[in-house]
């Protein structure tokens, strides 16, 4: 069975994969599994946040009185369904 490659589009991405690997003295391939596998690490150790305290933690930090959940609620409305 053929091995699988990685196709990257990001012009940006190449070079930074690149760049480090040049400054770093390694392949691209060890550049990209390792920042893959930080990002592995870093993405299991956060727990995930629900949207409610995602909402509340923004109205905390940047100290709106908007509540998000009445607003939502002043302008909730029924669909009227498909126009056919």
């Amino acid at each position: 069975m053929p091995e699988q490659q990685l196709s990257v589009r990001s012009t940006r991405a190449k070079q930074k994969a690149h760049h480090l690997a040049a400054r770093e003295q390694r392949t691209v391939s060890q550049i990209v599994e390792r920042a893959l596998d930080v990002y592995e690490k870093q993405s299991i150790a956060k727990p995930k946040e629900s949207a409610a305290a995602f909402w509340e933690r923004i109205r905390r930090e940047y100290g709106t009185e908007h509540d998000l959940e009445q607003i939502l609620e002043e302008h909730r409305k029924p669909h009227s369904g498909a126009d056919m």
